[in-house]
C-alpha cells in the first residue's frame, strides 16, 4: 500500500484584486492558511458575520455561468478556477476571502491563482491526506445533452476531456492531464472562452461586465455584422476588433491549439473538488460542462460519505502475502480444524491484517446449521484473536515457544452473517502499548466489502511449558 501522504495548507496569507467577469465588480480574494481536515471554503468578509461556505458539491445551485453556490443565503458564483488552483498545486486546506460574491476572473484562468499560492508557499501538516481510492467504474451521464464523466482504477488523479462543440471554427478537441504535478505547467493558463452568440446575448442581458478580450477567447461561430461589431467595439472599449484567421477574436493570442479543451479540464478539475476529498483515479470526460461536472461530484461525494460510514480498508488480495499458511502455522501453535486465518497482508508494530477464505469444507458448517450454513460469532472473534496473535508473537525473538491466552473479550458486535464463499479480511490495532507480554487490541472483521464484526481483545503472551 502507498504511503500516506500529509495534508498542506498555504505557509502564508496572499491577495490579489480583479473584477468578477459577471458582476463588473472590484474584488479583492485573499487565501488564508486553515487547519487540518478544514478543506476549502469561501468567507464573504463582506457580509455581516463573515459567513463561511464549503467547497461542497451539496451547495451548488447553479451552473449556467460558471459553479455558483449558496449556503444559507450567503452566494459564491464561478468558484472553478480558484479551486482548479488549490488542487492543481496539491494544496488541501485553505480559507478563501472574498469582499464580492465572485472571485476576480483576472485573464480567465487558474494562472494567477497558482502564481499567487506560489508566493504564499506551501507547509506540510501533521495529519494524513485523505484520498478516495477509486475501485470500480463509476459514471454520470447527462441523458439531455450526452455529456458523460466516468472514473476509473488509476495509480494517480489524471483527467481526460474530449469535447465536441459542433461548430466549424472549433470543432472536436481532446486534453488530457497525465499528472497532477504538471497543472501548472499544461492547465493551469487555458483561459475560459465564449462563442460569439452566446456573447451577444451575454452583453445584452448586462451578465459579462467584467468581461473584456484579456479575459475570454470569443469564437466567431456566424457571420458577424457591421452593427455586432460595433456593439462589440463599445463594449471591450476598442477602437477596431476583427476575426483572425483561426475564427477569434483579435487581441488574443491562443496559448495551444487545444486551448479550450485544456480549459474544459481546469473546470473538470475545479468542481470535482466539490466532492471534498481528493481521487486517486482517471476522470474521463465526454462534453464536460458545470453541470455534469457538479452532478458527478455529488455523486462521488455520496460515495466518498458511505464508504467512510462503513470505514472498509481495501487491500489487493492478489498481491503476494506477506505471510502465508506455512510461515502462520511457524508462529502460531493452532492446527486444523482450528487454524482460522490463511494469510497475512500486513504487520508493523502496531497493526496486523490477516484474511480467510471462508469455503463450505468448514467442519462446523455441518451443524451450524444443517441446511442454513452460517459462520458462528464465536469462531470470528477467534479468527481476530489468532490475527491479533501474530502481532503480539512478533514481538518476541522465538515465538514457536509462546501461547497467546485471551483475558479478555469487550465490546463484541456481530453485524452480518458470514456465510460460505464470503472472504474475510481481520484488521487488529494496538489501542495501548505492549507491556509485560498483555496487548490491548481492537480488532474488525470485513466480508464482502461490509463490517461483519468487531471487538476489543486483551490478551498476554505465555511461555510454553512442554
Amino acid at each position: 500500500m502507498k504511503t500516506a501522504q500529509k495534508q498542506r495548507t498555504i505557509a502564508k496569507e496572499v491577495s490579489l484584486t480583479g473584477v468578477g467577469l459577471h458582476t463588473g465588480e472590484s474584488v479583492t480574494i485573499k487565501f488564508v492558511p486553515a487547519a487540518e481536515n478544514q478543506g476549502y471554503a469561501f468567507k464573504r468578509t463582506d457580509l455581516e458575520g463573515e459567513p463561511l461556505i464549503e467547497a461542497d458539491a451539496n451547495y451548488v445551485v447553479n451552473t449556467q455561468r460558471g459553479t455558483n453556490l449558496e449556503k444559507h443565503g450567503v452566494k459564491i458564483q464561478t468558484s472553478e478556477h480558484v479551486l482548479a488552483a488549490l488542487v492543481g498545486m496539491e494544496i488541501d486546506n485553505v480559507i478563501i476571502e472574498l469582499d464580492s460574491p465572485e472571485p476576480p476572473i483576472m485573464d480567465g484562468s487558474s494562472k494567477f491563482f497558482v502564481e499567487a499560492l506560489e508566493k504564499a508557499g506551501v507547509v506540510e501538516q501533521k495529519a494524513d491526506r485523505e484520498v478516495f481510492v477509486v475501485k470500480d467504474v463509476i459514471s454520470y451521464r447527462d441523458e439531455a445533452t450526452g455529456s458523460e464523466i466516468t472514473v476509473i482504477p488509476a495509480e494517480e488523479y489524471q483527467v481526460t476531456t474530449m469535447v465536441d462543440f459542433g461548430t466549424k471554427v472549433l470543432g472536436t478537441q481532446n486534453a488530457t492531464l497525465e499528472h497532477l504535478s504538471d497543472f501548472k505547467k499544461e492547465i493551469a493558463d487555458a483561459r475560459t472562452f465564449s462563442f460569439l452568440h452566446e456573447l451577444e446575448m451575454l452583453l445584452e442581458n448586462g451578465l459579462i461586465k467584467g468581461g473584456d478580450l484579456n479575459n475570454a477567447i470569443v469564437y466567431v461561430d456566424k457571420e458577424i455584422s457591421a452593427a455586432t461589431m460595433k456593439k462589440l467595439e463599445k463594449a471591450f472599449n476598442k477602437e477596431k476588433l476583427s476575426v483572425k484567421p483561426n475564427g477569434i477574436l483579435d487581441n488574443l493570442t491562443l496559448h495551444q491549439p487545444n486551448e479550450a479543451a485544456r480549459h474544459k479540464l481546469l473546470d473538470v478539475i475545479g468542481d470535482l473538488a466539490l466532492a471534498g476529498t481528493r481521487i486517486q483515479g482517471k476522470v474521463i470526460a465526454t462534453k464536460p460542462g458545470h453541470f455534469v461536472n457538479t452532478q458527478f461530484a455529488k455523486k462521488l461525494s455520496k460515495i466518498i460519505k458511505l464508504e467512510k460510514r462503513n470505514n472498509v480498508p481495501h487491500y489487493d488480495l492478489n498481491a503476494p502475502p506477506l505471510m502465508d499458511i506455512h510461515q502462520i502455522m511457524a508462529m502460531l501453535p493452532h492446527r486444523p480444524p482450528f487454524l482460522l486465518i490463511d494469510r497475512i497482508l500486513e504487520l508493523s508494530d502496531q497493526h496486523v491484517v490477516g484474511m480467510k477464505n471462508v469455503t463450505m469444507n468448514e467442519p462446523f458448517f455441518v451443524g451450524h446449521f444443517p441446511g442454513a450454513p452460517v459462520m458462528p460469532g464465536v469462531l470470528q472473534v477467534e479468527a481476530m484473536a489468532q490475527t491479533g496473535g501474530i502481532l503480539v508473537l512478533s514481538t518476541v525473538p522465538d515465538p514457536e515457544n509462546y501461547l497467546t491466552l485471551f483475558m479478555k473479550i469487550d465490546k463484541v458486535k456481530f453485524k452480518r452473517q458470514v456465510l460460505p464463499g464470503d472472504t474475510l479480511i481481520f484488521h487488529c490495532s494496538l489501542i495501548s502499548p505492549i507491556r509485560r507480554g498483555i496487548c490491548h487490541m481492537q480488532a474488525y472483521a470485513y466480508g464482502n466489502g461490509k463490517l461483519v464484526s468487531e471487538a476489543e481483545m486483551m490478551a498476554q503472551i505465555v511461555k510454553r511449558t512442554d
